[in-house]
């Protein structure tokens, strides 16, 4: 009976290594060859935690780091729960990114502190389709906390690092748990054939992939399905360099 008892112990562990292992299988592509090549698996890991942040440009790229965390909620399934320490947040703005009202829940938290436990709780929940964050710190000790939440569910985790003073942005260089480490910065915005204001485009930075390779991409904002898109010119551009080599091969 011992022995019975403890080859039921064995395969239960088992069970639960290989079910985390396949939870963390699990991606959600961006469908940009480019992009989701750099990334193991295909695309950004589900039941992980991502970190977001916007470039040198103050608040402009900061409003574009939150559509680029608002596209990739909303490619999720599920409500997103979005916790945030101040209420600036321009919702017709993130439904043009594709997260519409009605899939969005806000927590306003007066600090960091109290966001990081919404989020953990959010991410033990495992209901949600993605758990969104503002923070101006994250510890290695907090976003660990939040790998493993995450590591329990399929929710995306997704820490979107936001600073009310310059100094504070130097944390976003120390070591985390996240999966991922990305930076957004605002270009100027796709050219059109006609007067007016093109889709916006932006420098899309992965610092870091744990198991992958850091790069740079120069890509369309979000839509209203929260698709980013590689610009038109660029596209021709590689094509045409395509071409070339495929010539100079025959």
């Amino acid at each position: 009976m011992r022995s019975r008892s403890a080859i039921e112990s064995l395969r239960a562990q088992i069970g639960q290594i290989e079910g985390r292992s396949r939870r963390s299988t699990a991606v959600l592509p961006f469908e940009i060859t480019a992009v989701d090549a750099r990334l193991p698996g295909g695309g950004l890991s589900l039941g992980a935690l991502h970190e977001v942040a916007g470039g040198g440009n103050g608040a402009i790229d900061g409003a574009a780091s939150a559509l680029f965390a608002a596209g990739i909620a909303a490619r999720t399934k599920g409500q997103v729960l979005w916790c945030i320490t101040r209420a600036d947040l321009f919702a017709p703005g993130l439904a043009q990114a594709g997260l519409t009202p009605d899939r969005v829940i806000y927590v306003e938290a007066g600090d960091d502190r109290t966001v990081l436990t919404c989020m953990e709780e959010g991410l033990r929940h495992g209901g949600l389709g993605a758990v969104v964050g503002e923070v101006a710190r994250l510890s290695m000790t907090a976003s660990r906390r939040l790998q493993l939440s995450a590591e329990e569910t399929s929710s995306i985790g997704i820490a979107l690092r936001r600073w009310r003073r310059q100094t504070e942005t130097v944390d976003f260089g120390q070591p985390t748990a996240a999966t991922t480490r990305w930076r957004v910065s605002v270009l100027p915005s796709s050219p059109l054939p006609v007067p007016g204001v093109g889709r916006h485009r932006w420098l899309v930075e992965l610092i870091r992939a744990r198991a992958g390779e850091s790069a740079d991409f120069e890509l369309e904002a979000c839509d209203d399905t929260g698709r980013l898109a590689v610009p038109a010119d660029l596209a021709d551009r590689s094509l045409a360099a395509e071409g070339r080599q495929h010539s100079a091969a025959g």
